[in-house]
C-alpha cells in the first residue's frame, strides 16, 4: 500500500511515498518534494516579482530582508545549477551592511564558513572574510576579531579591519588583543595609518559636469516633499517625487542626460534651504550619484553647485559622499558642458 507521508530530516520536511508492508515496516519510494527548496524557490520569485514591479518605476527592487538573507544562505551551501551568479550577486550586493538584522545572518554565515561549520562551492574560507571586509562595521565585526586568532586567515582579517572604522567598543577588545597577538596589532597600525582612507582613490584632476540649473532657491521640500515623507526611509521610491511640483519632467530629463553619458550637477542660485536636509541629499544623489559597492540603494559622488547653499545641508551632503561647490552660478546656464579642474 502506497501512503503519503511528511517526513523530517536534517532540518528539511519532505513528502515522500512510504510502501507499508504486513510487519509495518516501510521503504522510501521517491521523494516527491523538498519543501523548504519549495520555500526558497516562493522567496526567489516573490523577489523577482517585486524586482520586475519596481523595474516599471525605474528602481531597484528593496534590499534583501533577515528572512530572504537566511534563505539565500541556505541555497548558497548547495546552489541551483545556473543560479550561481545570481546568489552571488544577492548576496554581496543586495544586503544592507552595518547594523541591520539582514547583516547580523549575512555574517553569521560567513563566520560559520570561516569556521567550517557551513560550506559553500562559491564562497571559500578567504572569500567569506573577504565579503565580511565590506560590510562597513556592526555586526561583522565581531567575527573578523575572532578571525585574527586563525592563523590561516588572519591577514586576511587584518585588511579587512584595516578598511572597518564603524567598530565602536569593539576598538577596546582589539586594543586588548593587540598585547598577545601580532595581527590586532597590525590592525591598530593599519589604523593609526589611516589606510582606510589612503587606499581610496584620490579626486579626480577634473571634474566635466552638464549643469541642471534650478533657478532661484531651492527649498528641501522641493526635493523631499512632506507630501510624500512616507516614503523617505526607501530612498530609490522617495526620490521620484523630486522636483515633482517646482520642476515637472526633472527626472526623465537627468535620466536622458545620464544615459547619454554625461555626469549630471544640480546648480542653483540658493540650494538646500528648509529642514528636511537628509532625504534631500538623498535624492539629488540618487539621481546623479553613482551606486556604492555592497551597498543597495545608496549612492554618492554627485556634484551640488550653489550660489549659496545652506550650511546644514552643505555639511550633509558632504557626509553622504557628495561633493558640494559654493560658486558664483551666475554664467552657468541649463544644459552647459563644464570642467572643473582641482586646486591644491
Amino acid at each position: 500500500m502506497l501512503k503519503t507521508s511528511l517526513i523530517y530530516f536534517e532540518d528539511v520536511f519532505y513528502i515522500a511515498k512510504l510502501r507499508y508492508f504486513k510487519a509495518g515496516r516501510f521503504k522510501f519510494i521517491i521523494f516527491v518534494k523538498n519543501l523548504r527548496n519549495k520555500k526558497l524557490n516562493i522567496m526567489l520569485k516573490k523577489y523577482l516579482q517585486h524586482k520586475s514591479e519596481r523595474e516599471k518605476s525605474g528602481i531597484p527592487p528593496l534590499p534583501l530582508n533577515s528572512e530572504q538573507t537566511a534563505e539565500v544562505c541556505r541555497l548558497l551551501e548547495n546552489p541551483p545549477a545556473g543560479e550561481e551568479n545570481f546568489l552571488i550577486n544577492l548576496f554581496t550586493e543586495r544586503i544592507s551592511p552595518g547594523v541591520d538584522p539582514a547583516a547580523k545572518v549575512k555574517a553569521e554565515f560567513l563566520h560559520k564558513i570561516i569556521k567550517g561549520e557551513k560550506k559553500s562551492p562559491l564562497i571559500s574560507d578567504i572569500k567569506a572574510v573577504e565579503i565580511l571586509g565590506t560590510m562597513l562595521g556592526g555586526y561583522n565585526v565581531a567575527p573578523l576579531i575572532d578571525t585574527l586568532n586563525n592563523e590561516k586567515l588572519a591577514d586576511n582579517a587584518v585588511k579587512a579591519l584595516g578598511q572597518t572604522t564603524f567598530v565602536y567598543d569593539a576598538f577596546q577588545t582589539i586594543a586588548d588583543l593587540a598585547k598577545t597577538n601580532k595581527y590586532a596589532e597590525k590592525v591598530l597600525k593599519s589604523w593609526a595609518d589611516a589606510e582606510w582612507f589612503t587606499s581610496k582613490s584620490p579626486l579626480p584632476e577634473n571634474i566635466k559636469v552638464k549643469v541642471f540649473m534650478v533657478e532661484g532657491e531651492t527649498n528641501t521640500d522641493d526635493l523631499s516633499p512632506a507630501s510624500d515623507a512616507w516614503s523617505r526611509s526607501d530612498i530609490p521610491l522617495h526620490s521620484l517625487s523630486m522636483l515633482k511640483a517646482r520642476k515637472p519632467g526633472s527626472i526623465e530629463e537627468i535620466a536622458k542626460w545620464r544615459a547619454d553619458g554625461h555626469k549630471v550637477a544640480y546648480v542653483g542660485d540658493v540650494v538646500g534651504t528648509g529642514s528636511s536636509r537628509k532625504s534631500a541629499t538623498n535624492s539629488v544623489l540618487w539621481h546623479m550619484g553613482e551606486d556604492i559597492p555592497f551597498v543597495p540603494n545608496k549612492k554618492r559622488d554627485a556634484v551640488i553647485i550653489g550660489g549659496v547653499i545652506a550650511p546644514i545641508f552643505f555639511n550633509t551632503v558632504e557626509d553622504s559622499g557628495g561633493l558640494p561647490i559654493i560658486s558664483d552660478v551666475s554664467r552657468l546656464n541649463h544644459g552647459d558642458v563644464k570642467k572643473g579642474r582641482k586646486i591644491s
